[in-house]
């Protein structure tokens, strides 16, 4: 397992907003919590930095991803249409980061 990737997140930050471009855990080690581990680590993370808003895109036929996201109470905000290649939708989910 020398130099294995399992996953990646990729995000950008714009003053107190954060944006997920790509997050992905490599297949072999899907379903065994790393997942979690790593959104987990970037919700404290941007806590931390004071960032108020975590953003993604989701395919819509992506059931997986979609369930994964509702475990961290990622609400649908917003729908691009035929936003794929293969011409699905993308939901547009947030997640509140502001202490209350």
């Amino acid at each position: 397992y020398e130099n294995l990737i399992i996953g990646i997140c990729v995000f950008q930050v714009v003053v107190d907003e954060a944006q997920i471009n790509f997050f992905v855990i490599n297949q072999k080690f899907r379903k065994k919590g790393y997942g979690s581990f790593l959104m987990n680590y970037l919700i404290k993370r941007c806590k931390k930095q004071n960032i108020r808003k975590l953003l993604l895109e989701v395919s819509h036929n992506n059931s997986n991803a979609k369930n994964f996201y509702n475990r961290f109470n990622f609400s649908t905000v917003g729908l691009r249409k035929s936003y794929y290649k293969d011409g699905s939708d993308a939901l547009l989910k947030e997640k509140n980061l502001s202490k209350k």
